[in-house]
């Protein structure tokens, strides 16, 4: 079960976006898994995708249409097939599944966006395009985005969806998202898919460097398994439906409804990451620079030692010692180091608490929600990023994922 965390029962629709969600039979049968979301004429796209040298044949073609047309009409989403590790084969089937959709709209191919999740290294059949987005295309509505966030699911336990309304100018500007993705997550585009949209008016550039922020605090502060798939995408949409038009000059509470929404759905995916029990915060704060904090952070969150200590409610700090020893960092100074687990103290100034007791750090791993906050009183910055813990279901789910 996921921790502390359920599917959501509504999601606000956004004006100049509908969804749908039909049956493809692409590998799974008796479900949903071919989505399709469509965004009115005139509006803006913004994207980011994995660093994966060996990235999806659907994460290339939609970085190229991305990069001529700002303003595209279709998201194009399959569950179930990666379309990864497919050569040209691979890249020819998913420029037919753009050309399917286009033609059935009557729009270019490069005003449709492609992604897959799923099995890597197995081609993508197109038949299944052609036999249902007739379907897709006639189901598509402003309330389907449950559906939608459903649809896109692997391994996933819930669907993860969050809605958002702020005033500009005193008008309101409606945000929903949806996001999938459990295992094979980490920073770089933590296999992760997202997609956001707001009925707000934005030029391409500005929305890019809108999601481009968004992102640092919430996508990219994620881990699971320190994995980084062939296939993270996450698209920002922007409808122009409302009649606010956001600018340079006032971005601010823009940014900070984005950034909300990202982060929200950003703990999703940790809350159901696969076999997780546990939510774990690690925050490490008076670091020389942010890059310092992130890696002392990032190891610690990776560590399996650590991870399997959290899944075992084993208050066995040290393990957090040496994974903070083992940091890539220089100059660190273990002298200066303090360190916290909820709101217990286990060390200070690099020496341990006499007054710790170990019933006080199980009170703490005990938790489902748990902090792991590291002082290292060496500078005036910090970092927080959110991982979980690595239990016998995790290894359960990867080793019988194919079958």
């Amino acid at each position: 079960m996921p921790v502390n965390l359920q599917a959501p029962t509504s999601l606000l629709a956004v004006k100049g976006i509908t969804l749908s969600a039909v049956e493809a039979n692409i590998r799974y049968k008796d479900r949903n898994d071919l989505v399709l979301i469509e965004m009115s004429e005139g509006g803006t796209a913004a994207g980011v995708f994995t660093l994966n040298k060996f990235c999806a044949a659907p994460v290339n073609l939609c970085r190229q249409h991305l990069s001529e047309n700002t303003s595209p009409r279709y998201l194009l989403i399959n569950a179930g097939n990666a379309n990864a590790g497919t050569g040209e084969k691979g890249l020819n089937h998913a420029k037919q599944t753009c050309s399917i959709l286009s033609e059935l709209a009557g729009v270019n191919r490069h005003d449709v966006l492609p992604f897959s999740t799923g099995v890597i290294g197995e081609q993508l059949p197109v038949a299944p395009f052609k036999a249902s987005l007739p379907s897709a295309l006639e189901q598509l509505s402003e309330d389907n985005w449950i559906l939608a966030a459903e649809g896109i699911m692997t391994t996933d336990t819930v669907a993860k969806g969050v809605s958002k309304q702020i005033e500009i100018d005193g008008k309101t500007v409606t945000i929903t998202g949806i996001a999938k993705g459990s295992g094979m997550i980490e920073p770089n585009m933590a296999t992760l898919l997202a997609y956001v949209a707001c009925d707000a008016s934005i030029e391409a550039e500005l929305l890019q460097q809108v999601l481009n922020d968004a992102v640092a605090d919430s996508f990219n502060a994620i881990t699971v398994d320190a994995d980084t798939s062939t296939n993270d995408s996450l698209v920002l949409l922007a409808s122009g439906r409302s009649g606010v038009i956001i600018t340079e000059n006032n971005r601010d509470d823009f940014q900070q409804a984005i950034n909300a929404v990202c982060q929200q759905l950003a703990q999703a995916i940790i809350r159901d990451a696969e076999g997780a029990t546990k939510f774990v915060t690690i925050e490490v704060e008076s670091a020389p620079s942010r890059a310092y904090a992130r890696e002392i952070a990032y190891t610690v969150a990776r560590s399996p030692l650590v991870k399997t200590a959290l899944f075992a409610s084993d208050p066995n700090w040290g393990r957090i010692l040496m994974a903070i020893g083992r940091s890539n960092v220089d100059d660190l100074d273990v002298s200066k180091l303090s360190l916290w687990l909820g709101n217990t103290q286990l060390l200070a100034a690099g020496e341990p608490l006499e007054s710790y007791r170990e019933e006080q750090g199980q009170r703490e791993m005990d938790k489902e929600d748990i902090t792991i906050r590291i002082a290292l009183n060496a500078g005036d910055t910090a970092a927080r990023i959110w991982t979980s813990d690595l239990s016998h279901e995790y290894v359960t789910i990867n080793a019988e994922y194919r079958s």
